[in-house]
């Protein structure tokens, strides 16, 4: 697809993003010259391949499920379809940086703000469980912040799905297995408290700058996570609260009966967590306290770097 031309009643502006399976472009609504973004399914496979099918099922039923979930911290869909064979998603426009960067040593964001997103995306995928709805993806490459505008975008429902639903149909396991639950890289089914745990691989990666377990193979990485314990905050961190600690190690159980009932609750015991601990008055997302230790200014128009 090619910057300037026109798709579905919209102006295709610029590429935002590409990866394997869509590529994500800036373009114009020509019915209201509003900007927005589509997501664009990539061509793949041949005829009736059934996996290209299955990619194109689940690609549309990305647009449907979110489409349904009307909540602050999570990218709002305005729909989507096909048109002449193309499966498309469009959705609102962002400004802002995947949490990505935020993930190295050297550029972590102060705690008050860490603690302030991961709360608030707690009780965005709350929100969607409530809605039956598991992301099954949750990672930093997924969330969008915007610091000196306060903005926290959970994206990517690509592989979400109802929760306890079957597992594709060729049998993967979708995701990304560095933030997967146990249950859900052992193939079973999986509910909120999958999202949660993700949530917590995350968190522990935020404060810390690496992930719960230190391993030098996917193999060994994907054992630690069935069966060994991982490391205590603390041990990297040992400013941090003992609150915090127990809160992580809360979220990463083996076994989601031992994990937070649900978001809204993790989504409480941060904010007490975050009160009780040394900081006393956390920045705000736009101080330039977090912007001089996070590195500053937002990249006008995104919606991630690796859509799909």
């Amino acid at each position: 697809m090619e910057v300037g031309s026109i798709f579905a009643g919209y102006r295709i502006e610029r590429v935002l993003g590409q990866g394997g399976s869509s590529t994500l472009y800036a373009a114009i609504d020509l019915r209201d010259d509003n900007p927005v973004a589509i997501k664009v399914l990539s061509p793949g496979g041949e005829g009736d391949d059934p996996d290209r099918e299955e990619a194109r099922r689940r690609f549309l039923r990305e647009g449907g499920i979110v489409s349904r979930l009307r909540h602050p911290d999570i990218v709002t869909v305005y729909g989507g379809g096909e048109t002449q064979g193309v499966a498309f998603i469009v959705m609102e426009l962002l400004a802002g940086t995947d949490l990505t960067r935020y993930t190295r040593p050297a550029r972590l964001l102060p705690e008050p703000v860490v603690l302030a997103i991961v709360e608030r995306l707690a009780r965005a995928l709350a929100h969607a469980h409530r809605a039956g709805l598991v992301h099954r993806d949750v990672k930093p490459a997924n969330v969008l912040v915007d610091l000196p505008h306060q903005q926290v975008k959970l994206t990517d429902f690509g592989v979400a799905h109802a929760a306890g639903a079957e597992r594709s149909r060729s049998g993967l396991v979708l995701g990304t297995p560095t933030y997967m639950s146990p249950e859900q890289l052992a193939g079973a089914a999986v509910d909120g408290r999958s999202d949660l745990y993700s949530l917590g691989v995350m968190l522990f990666q935020l404060l810390t700058g690496e992930l719960p377990y230190a391993a030098s193979s996917m193999g060994e990485l994907l054992r630690q996570i069935a069966q060994a314990s991982p490391r205590p905050l603390r041990a990297l961190r040992p400013q941090l609260p003992a609150g915090l600690e127990a809160v992580l190690s809360r979220l990463l159980q083996k076994s989601p009966t031992l994990r937070h009932a649900d978001g809204d609750v993790l989504a409480d015991e941060l904010r007490q967590t975050g009160a009780e601990g040394p900081w006393l008055q956390p920045p705000e997302f736009g101080s330039q306290e977090a912007l001089a230790i996070g590195g500053g200014a937002s990249d006008p128009g995104h919606n991630g770097r690796r859509p799909g």
